[in-house]
């Protein structure tokens, strides 16, 4: 059973940046894991998806071009750098990631997909 921790939320002003982490223990040979973020009344939504092996990437359409999902897997850490942040962007931010053997296609922006989250990490990005 794999656990996972994220790091790195805070407070910024728009336009900053922050670097939230994910370190994974347990089991660690996932072929995927994802960033995904709630917003207060809102669904819990997709942000980024990374292929472990292949080093793929897949963003949502609302931070295309401002995150990057990397991972660092002797460290089983996984990252989302975030700039130019938005008031919009303002959540909890939560890694995933499937129970062992799990494949899906890509994106893997389902939250189905996913068997394992963190406790989440908060995001708040004032205007």
């Amino acid at each position: 059973q794999a656990q996972l921790a994220e790091s790195g939320g805070g407070s910024v002003p728009a336009g900053g940046p922050l670097r939230l982490s994910c370190a994974a223990s347990g089991y660690t040979d996932s072929y995927f894991m994802g960033w995904f973020r709630q917003a207060p009344g809102k669904e819990r939504e997709g942000v980024a998806t990374i292929y472990l092996r292949s080093g793929s990437t897949y963003y949502a359409d609302s931070v295309k071009g401002r995150f990057t999902i990397s991972a660092d897997n002797d460290k089983n850490t996984v990252y989302l750098q975030m700039n130019s942040l938005k008031p919009e962007d303002t959540a909890m931010y939560y890694c995933a990631a499937p129970r062992r053997g799990r494949f899906v296609a890509p994106p893997a922006m389902r939250l189905d997909v996913y068997n394992y989250w963190g406790q989440g990490t908060q995001v708040t990005v004032s205007s």
